[in-house]
């Protein structure tokens, strides 16, 4: 198949086009030709908008979706149709399924219903089995078996010599942890972020320690683990000699959904003294603060909770600095049964995968455009060991186009669920399309 993308300004760092107003030609899947005013067969499509931008394609680090198993809040096919439509080319799936992702069978099963779809599906495989938090997966076996990264999950790992030993047997093969950090005995029965709001409407409060105390946890772990490889000493799943050293973009520990100012400051920290991790935020975290629950509406209802304006404006800071590496959707859905409910009986969670771009450019605090990209694209793909995709002629054609001025309504949703806040809402900020396995996807 070929097209024509007309008369798009590049939004890629990595591309000696970037910044430049360009036509793109795609055949076959490559990107043949880049200049200006570029001829095609008249049978070629051609796309064309009045601001129209184009970077590679975004990657969603965390998607919970609900296949198998859970196949009437969300399936693969809904999920990825979903993801096109936020102009996204590749999403990470968690393991929270039933079965879990924890072996082999479940994992060939998500690899199989995702092919063919209109993003590429990257699995997550569980930590343990079950997610349960007790006995190891084998995880070498998954990580040949194509697992991008290990993690249980919605299900936080709460035993430190669990998370000790992961990250010793994932040393060796460069593989990657990926935690949300929360100590649950510290949230049990928790329905919001504990503080003044949780106090006047109620209900108990989930406090932001619980959130800081695993991190810092988890960055002594850490730096056990790489204490021990420096001194050259045995230690359970890692011996010296076969111990791989991470550059600068292969973080070892990744944190999800970070929510707290105090948490950005530990990762800045650990990031200035050379920790090899990374974290993202849910965009949804960078619009909401516990305010916004006054009215009980469950679809706000998530975990981590939304926090103080306070912590909101240091989640903007940790993007600026680049102490937060990604913005993901976080997104969960959860059909009417499990949100219809009293605030303290329905389910967490919010879909997201349509609306990242456009939330993220209508509540943008003065990042740059170039910045907000990079954290859908460069980074999450560093961080899962993904190629590198840049915009240069010959390279594969992977694919976001976008208008960043355009305005619309986000009244329908490729979800099967509906549990977003956002429906109805006007945006600033659209996506025209995808480009993926040489097909053009348009979404508007």
């Amino acid at each position: 198949m070929q097209f024509l993308i007309r008369s798009a300004r590049i939004v890629d760092t990595a591309s000696s086009f970037d910044g430049q107003v360009v036509d793109i030609l795609v055949d076959n899947g490559l990107i043949r030709q880049i200049g200006e005013n570029l001829s095609a067969d008249t049978d070629t499509p051609v796309i064309e908008s009045d601001n129209l931008h184009v970077s590679s394609g975004w990657v969603d680090m965390r998607v919970l979706t609900q296949d198998p198993g859970y196949e009437h809040k969300e399936d693969l096919t809904s999920v990825c149709r979903a993801a096109a439509a936020g102009g996204f080319t590749d999403i990470a799936v968690l393991p929270n399924t039933q079965p879990v992702v924890d072996d082999k069978g479940t994992l060939g099963y998500v690899r199989r219903i995702a092919e063919g779809q209109p993003v590429t599906v990257h699995a997550i495989a569980a930590v343990t089995k079950k997610a349960a938090g007790e006995d190891f997966t084998e995880m070498l076996d998954l990580h040949r078996a194509g697992a991008v990264a290990f993690s249980d999950g919605t299900h936080p790992l709460q035993n430190p010599d669990l998370l000790l030993k992961t990250l010793q047997y994932l040393q060796p093969i460069n593989g990657l942890l990926m935690n949300r950090p929360e100590e649950q005995l510290l949230t049990r029965f928790g329905q919001m972020h504990e503080g003044i709001q949780s106090t006047l409407l109620g209900l108990k409060g989930l406090p932001a320690l619980a959130e800081e105390l695993i991190i810092e946890r988890d960055l002594r772990l850490l730096d056990y683990v790489l204490g021990e490889e420096g001194r050259g000493q045995k230690s359970e799943g890692l011996t010296s000699n076969t111990a791989t050293t991470s550059d600068s973009t292969s973080a070892i520990l990744h944190f999800s959904t970070i929510s707290s100012a105090r948490s950005v400051e530990l990762i800045r920290q650990a990031k200035a003294a050379g920790a090899p991790v990374s974290c993202d935020v849910a965009v949804h975290q960078l619009v909401f603060d516990d305010s916004a629950l006054a009215n009980f509406d469950t679809n706000l209802k998530v975990n981590p909770p939304f926090r103080s304006a306070a912590d909101v404006e240091a989640l903007w800071a940790g993007l600026a600095d680049g102490t937060i590496d990604a913005i993901v959707s976080d997104h969960s859905p959860q059909d009417a049964e499990s949100k219809n409910l009293e605030f303290d009986q329905a389910e967490f969670g919010i879909t997201g995968l349509e609306t990242v771009f456009s939330v993220l450019i209508t509540h943008n605090r003065q990042l740059p455009l170039a910045q907000l990209i990079e954290k859908l694209t460069v980074r999450p793909r560093e961080i899962l060991r993904l190629p590198a995709q840049s915009i240069a002629e010959g390279q594969f054609a992977r694919l976001t186009l976008f208008d960043p001025t355009q305005t619309w309504v986000y009244d329908r949703t490729f979800s099967k669920s509906k549990n977003s806040p956002f429906l109805g809402r006007t945006f600033t900020g659209r996506v025209i399309g995808t480009v993926h396995q040489g097909q053009l996807i348009r979404t508007s």
